[in-house]
C-alpha cells in the first residue's frame, strides 16, 4: 500500500502552510529592519559623499537594480532547488552589501559605496520574494490573506528601523564611522538573522511540498463570485506592481532629501519614513481580505487612486509641514500595499506550480527595474523642477493602472 501526503507519516498541506507562515513571519520581522536603511538614509549618505543632491537618487537606483538581478537569481534558485535555498542566499548577499556600505563610509570610498549598494539590494529583493513562500500552499480563496500575513510581519522591523537612525548613528560615531552608515550596520545584522531563520527552519519547503501534494479544490469554475475574485492575468498583476513600485520609490527617495533641504532633522525624517513603511505593510490584513472578497481588480484600481491622492498632498504640503508630508507618505505606502497584494494574487492565480518560482522571480525583476528607474529619475526631476512636480507626475502615472487592469478583467483568462 502506497502512502500519500495526507497520511499520518506526512504532514498535511494545511499544517505545512501554518508552519511556513510562522517561519517566514519570524524572518520578516528582522528583514523589515534591514530594508529600512536604504529608504531612510541611503540618499542622504550618497549626497554627503558625492557632494551633490542631483545624484542622490543613485543609491535607490543601485540597490533597486541589485534587487532586480537578485530577484531573478532567487527565483531560479528556488525553482531549481527550493524556496529555502533561494531566500537564504539572497539574505546572505544583502548582509554582505550592508557591511560593504559601512566600510565604504568609514573609508570615504565612493566606488565601494556604489558597489555595496548594488549588492545591498539583494536584501530588498529577497524580502519581497519571501511573500511568495506564503502563497505556495495557500487555498486560492485565501491567497490575498496569505500575502498580507507575510507583509504585516515586516511592519515591526520596517517601522522600528527608521526610528533607530538616531541611536544607530550615535553608536556608529562612537566607533569612528559616519552617523548615516549606522543604519546599514543594523541592516547587515538583521539580514543575517533573517537568512539563518529560513535556512534552518523552513522545513518542509513549501514549494517542494506544493509539487508533491494535490492542489486544494476550488469552485472557481462553477461559481461566478469566485470567477470575479480571480479575474486578472499575469500581465495585469505585473503592470499593477510595476507602476506602483515606480511611483512609490521615486517619491519616497526624494522625501528625505526634500526635508533635509528645508531644515528638518534626521529624527523628523525618520518619523516620516517610519510612517510610510508602516503604511506599506500594516494595512496588509485588511488588504488581503479585500483582495479575496471583493477581488483583485477593484483593489488594484484603488491603488492607482490612492497614489494620486498621495501625489496631490505631497505637492501641496507646505515645506515646513511634517504632518502633511507624513500623510502624503502614508498614502504612498498604502497605495503600494494595495498594488502589491492584488498584483501578487493575480500572478499566483495564473502561474503554474511547475514554473511558479521562475515566473515570480522574472516578474519581480521588472518590478525592481521600475523601482530603479524611478529612483534614478527622481533626483534628476526634482533637481530640474521641484519635489511638488515629482509628486504630481508620480500620481498621474499611477492612474495608468486603472484602464489597464480594467481591460484585463474583460478578457478571457
Amino acid at each position: 500500500m502506497t502512502s500519500s501526503p495526507t497520511t499520518d507519516a506526512v504532514p498535511s498541506r494545511q499544517a505545512v502552510q501554518r508552519r511556513t507562515l510562522a517561519v517566514v513571519m519570524a524572518s520578516q520581522v528582522f528583514s523589515g529592519a534591514g530594508l529600512a536603511a536604504g529608504a531612510t538614509v541611503g540618499a542622504l549618505l550618497a549626497a554627503d559623499m558625492l557632494g551633490t543632491t542631483s545624484l542622490s537618487g543613485l543609491p535607490t537606483a543601485l540597490f533597486t537594480a541589485g534587487s532586480a538581478a537578485t530577484a531573478l537569481i532567487v527565483g531560479r534558485l528556488s525553482q531549481r532547488h527550493c524556496r529555502r535555498a533561494g531566500l537564504a542566499a539572497g539574505y546572505a548577499a544583502g548582509t554582505l552589501g550592508g557591511a560593504g556600505v559601512v566600510l565604504a563610509a568609514a573609508l570615504d570610498n565612493v566606488l565601494l559605496l556604489l558597489a555595496s549598494l548594488l549588492v545591498y539590494g539583494a536584501g530588498t529583493a529577497t524580502n519581497l520574494q519571501a511573500r511568495y513562500a506564503g502563497t505556495d500552499l495557500a487555498h486560492p480563496t485565501r491567497r490575498g490573506r496569505a500575502v498580507s500575513t507575510i507583509l504585516v510581519a515586516t511592519t515591526i522591523g520596517a517601522v522600528a528601523g527608521p526610528n533607530l537612525v538616531g541611536p544607530a548613528g550615535t553608536l556608529a560615531e562612537h566607533w569612528g564611522i559616519p552617523a548615516l552608515a549606522g543604519l546599514f550596520a543594523l541592516a547587515a545584522i538583521a539580514y543575517a538573522i533573517a537568512g539563518t531563520i529560513l535556512l534552518l527552519l523552513l522545513r518542509p519547503d513549501p514549494l517542494l511540498f506544493a509539487r508533491t501534494t494535490p492542489p486544494p479544490a476550488t469552485t472557481e469554475g462553477t461559481e461566478s463570485g469566485h470567477g470575479r475574485r480571480f479575474a486578472g492575468s499575469i500581465t495585469a498583476g505585473t503592470v499593477t506592481m510595476v507602476l506602483t513600485q515606480l511611483v512609490m520609490v521615486a517619491v519616497m527617495t526624494m522625501t528625505p532629501v526634500h526635508m533635509h533641504t528645508h531644515g528638518h532633522d534626521l529624527h523628523a525624517t525618520g518619523l516620516v519614513i517610519a510612517v510610510h513603511i508602516g503604511a506599506m505593510y500594516l494595512p496588509s490584513p485588511i488588504t488581503g481580505i479585500l483582495v479575496d472578497r471583493i477581488g483583485r481588480i477593484p483593489v488594484a484600481v484603488a491603488a492607482g487612486i490612492t497614489l494620486l491622492a498621495s501625489g496631490i498632498v505631497a505637492a501641496t504640503a507646505p515645506e515646513d509641514s511634517v504632518v502633511l508630508l507624513t500623510l502624503a507618505l502614508a498614502l504612498l505606502g498604502l497605495g503600494w500595499n494595495l498594488g502589491l497584494v492584488s498584483g501578487t494574487a493575480m500572478i499566483t492565480d495564473n502561474a503554474p506550480t511547475h514554473s511558479r518560482a521562475k515566473t515570480q522571480g522574472t516578474i519581480d525583476v521588472s518590478v525592481a527595474l521600475a523601482g530603479a528607474g524611478g529612483g534614478l529619475a527622481s533626483g534628476i526631476i526634482m533637481n530640474a523642477t521641484s519635489y511638488a512636480t515629482l509628486s504630481i507626475i508620480g500620481g498621474l502615472l499611477a492612474l495608468a493602472v486603472i484602464p489597464f487592469v480594467a481591460a484585463s478583467s474583460r478578457q478571457p483568462r
